[in-house]
Parts: C-alpha cells; sequence; structure tokens
C-alpha cells in the first residue's frame, strides 16, 4: 500500500477495504417501512409543483399514491411512461434543486417529500420483478438513425421503438450508456446499474445497437440522411475546455470527464493513481465529482477552485456540502494563474460591474494533480448550424435540417442535465414520430 501522505501521484493510498467503503452507494434504497412512512407525507398535491419542476413531467403525486396502496411496479410504470431513464434519474437527478426543491413541504418544514428514494423504490421493483413494462406498436416500415447512446439518444430510441420504427441506435464508445456509463460518479450509480438499466431499456426491443462508431470519422450526416427516415443525435459534448494558463499541457494536469471514466471503467480502484494534493477548477457537479473521488481514493488535500462565489456555482448547495463533508476545500472568487513543478498560482477575482476581473492578487497551493473541469464543447456538428456553440434547434429539437434533430447536451437550450436530456429526447421522437406518419 502507498502511503496517503507519499508525493506525488501515486495508487493504492487505501486498503481496498476503505475504497470500498467510500464508494458504496451514497443513498441507500429505503426499506419497506421507511417507503410507507415518506409516501405518507405527500400530500397529493392538486397542480403539484412537483411535476412542474420536473424537466420529464412525471406525475408525481400518482405515483407516491400508487406505492401507498402497495402497487409499486404500476408506479413505476407511471414514472417510465414520462421518463424511461427514470432509475437512473432517481439516483442522479439534482433533485434538491427540481421536484424535492419545489415540494409544499419544503416550503412548510424544510423537509421536502423523499421523492427521489420513492421514485428509486418503484423503479428497482419493477425492473427486478418483470421485463420490459411496454410493448411496441406494429412496424411503421419507417428507419430512424440515432447517434449518440447516452440519456437523450437512449430516451428518443426507446420512444421511437416503442412506436413501432425501426432504429439503429449508434455510439462512439465501446458501451453504451453516455454520461451513466462513463461520467457519474461512482458512489451514485453502484452495481453496474447503468449497463443494466440500458439492457432493461432494449428489452423493447426494434432497436438494432452498433457501438465504436463516431459521427465525423466513422458516420457521415449525409450518408445517414439518405439510408434512414429521420436521424437523431444525441452525440453530448466530447471536447474539454482548457484552462489557457502557463502549465495547462503539464504532467498531472488532465480532464476531470477523463478521470471519472476511468474510474468508472476501473476494475480494482486500488490501482488507479492520484495525487497527493489534487486541485479541480470548476464549479459544477463534474468538479465535484472529481473532487470527493479524489478523496475516496486517498488525496490527503483536494481543493475546488472557483472563479465565481458560492451561488454562482453550477453544483447545487447539496453537492457543495457534500464534498465539505469528505474534506474537500472550496475555495470561491480564484481563477487559475499557471501550473508549475509542485503547484498551481490562483489569482483572486472581483466583480467591476463590467464583468469577473482578476485583482492581481495571487496565492499557491501545492498540486501534484490539476483536474480541468470548466465545461465541455461540442467537436461535432455534422455540418448543421451551431449557435452558441451548440446544435442550434428550434421546437422538439428540430434542426436547421430537414429530417434532423437533435437533443441533450450538443443542443442549444437545456441545462445539461440527465433528466433534461431524457425529456429532450423523448419530445423530439414523439416529432420524428408525427413527421414520419403525417400525424
Amino acid at each position: 500500500m502507498t502511503s496517503p501522505t507519499a508525493p506525488g501521484i501515486a495508487a493504492g493510498r487505501l486498503t481496498a477495504d476503505q475504497i470500498a467503503a467510500g464508494f458504496t452507494d451514497l443513498h441507500s434504497p429505503l426499506d419497506d417501512h421507511e417507503v410507507l412512512v415518506a409516501a405518507d407525507r405527500c400530500y397529493f398535491c392538486y397542480d403539484a409543483p412537483c411535476v412542474t419542476a420536473c424537466p420529464t413531467s412525471i406525475d408525481i403525486p400518482l405515483f407516491i399514491r400508487q406505492i401507498t396502496t402497495g402497487t409499486s411496479e404500476a408506479a413505476a410504470r407511471t414514472i417510465f411512461e414520462s421518463n424511461i431513464l427514470g432509475g437512473m434519474c432517481a439516483r442522479v437527478c439534482p433533485t434538491e434543486d427540481l421536484c424535492e426543491g419545489a415540494c409544499v413541504r419544503e416550503a412548510a418544514e424544510g423537509k421536502p417529500v423523499e421523492i427521489g428514494r420513492l421514485q428509486r423504490h418503484a423503479t428497482d421493483t419493477l425492473m427486478a420483478r418483470q421485463g420490459h413494462p411496454f410493448t411496441r406498436a406494429p412496424e411503421t416500415g419507417k428507419r430512424v438513425a440515432v447517434v449518440g447512446a447516452g440519456p437523450a439518444g437512449l430516451s428518443c430510441a426507446h420512444r421511437l421503438a416503442m412506436l413501432g420504427h425501426a432504429v439503429t441506435l449508434y455510439d462512439a464508445r465501446p458501451k453504451p450508456g453516455g454520461l451513466n456509463e462513463y461520467g457519474i460518479a461512482a458512489y451514485k450509480s453502484t452495481d453496474g446499474f447503468a449497463a443494466r438499466e440500458v439492457e432493461w431499456l432494449l428489452g423493447i426491443g426494434g432497436i438494432d445497437l452498433e457501438t465504436g462508431k463516431a459521427l465525423g470519422s466513422d458516420l457521415s450526416l449525409d450518408d445517414l440522411a439518405t439510408a434512414f427516415d429521420a436521424v437523431f443525435l444525441g452525440v453530448g459534448l466530447g471536447g474539454v475546455n482548457a484552462l489557457g494558463i502557463a502549465g495547462d499541457d503539464r504532467d498531472g494536469v488532465a480532464n476531470a470527464v477523463s478521470f471519472i471514466a476511468d474510474l468508472r471503467q476501473s476494475a480494482d480502484l486500488t490501482t488507479l493513481p492520484v495525487g497527493r494534493n489534487v486541485v479541480v477548477i470548476g464549479g459544477g457537479m463534474t468538479a465535484v465529482d472529481a473532487a470527493v473521488q479524489s478523496k475516496l481514493l486517498g488525496a490527503e488535500n483536494v481543493t475546488i477552485a472557483y472563479r465565481r462565489g458560492r451561488d454562482a456555482m453550477g453544483a447545487s448547495r447539496y453537492e457543495q456540502d457534500l464534498a465539505a463533508s469528505h474534506g474537500v476545500r472550496l475555495m470561491f472568487n480564484v481563477q487559475p494563474h499557471g501550473v508549475h513543478d509542485g503547484g498551481i498560482d490562483l489569482e483572486y477575482t472581483a466583480g467591476d460591474g463590467s464583468g469577473l476581473k482578476g485583482t492581481g492578487e495571487t496565492v499557491t497551493l501545492p498540486a501534484d494533480q490539476v483536474f480541468r473541469a470548466i465545461g465541455q464543447t461540442l467537436t461535432t456538428d455534422g455540418g448543421l448550424t451551431v449557435e452558441g456553440r451548440k446544435i442550434k434547434v428550434t421546437g422538439a429539437g428540430r434542426t436547421t435540417r430537414d429530417g434532423v434533430w437533435a437533443g441533450g447536451d450538443c443542443a442549444l437550450g437545456g441545462d445539461d442535465l440527465t433528466v433534461t436530456a431524457v425529456a429532450e429526447g423523448r419530445d423530439a421522437a414523439m416529432d420524428i414520430h408525427a413527421v414520419l406518419t403525417g400525424a
């Protein structure tokens, strides 16, 4: 075993048992009694604010009432009708900012109904007890290409298949799932759930999966548009923004998303190297996931450095507190100034009425490892119109090219959440169906 205080970047800073304990399920499932107690707290509001706050518009009061009547599988079907990835969303959604944040119990008591954990109970129950809950409509004879097997692509492909269309689903990586497979903190999605959910989703039938095929290098949008009746792009954001400072290309400076992907695909976390002193640049969920997991691998000192104030962070207050509870230091109003041997220089920032500016004052932190988590960029657009560094879309994901739709992180609008991507994929599928059938 490598000592947690050993300098540099090293593997095995903690024992296998210590690492396993750190990477257990962040929120353990509710037991049967806890489910009934949690469900009983719901007021079953008319015109419930939790439904409005859910990007996929799940009928939350209905599924909770179904749980209280002992029909959890019916509750799951209610969820899946709106959000086919309801199992993963129950694990990773920032419910504190969405459905639970809007709960009237939260407003009155500061303690919302545990909607996320109740949703997980329902979806896990159905997935464990029965096969796929939906059946395909009669085949329409129409063929649709879906490029990108992340949340948006999976949601789109499933809805299209359910409506009777033949779908070919492409993905650049060896496994489907997108960020659910490669980009979610391991303590949020344990026991291979992402892969199991995809396998379950494909149980609808009518979806042919082809991995290792990327738009641009392996697939041409022109060819796809010729071969298929419609095309949906859910290619995500494959690039990572550079820090744009001296030392950005030094050994030990890496992308947070790559670190998380390596961790998620590792068969033995004791072999994954991590620095003694780790600094993560950014303020979103990816920054928090990279920082917390660095701590769980045995990093002695981990700091998240964000250029604005706490309230501007993309990560929710809950995620910020989660990081702090694991011993991660959060620094605000600092931006990277330069990376050098053994450390990183940060410059303090301040707003002057015309934007955020560096003050000229700096602080140096020891850093063996620096992770970039300052946003991702579109790496392939298929020649479509790009606006705001994303594919321009209108309505339910229609691009500027007839017969081509887009959704998820690669498309303009939205908030780069799994649940939003699911909604956009679903809505695009319904629009594609209407166009293909003349409805």
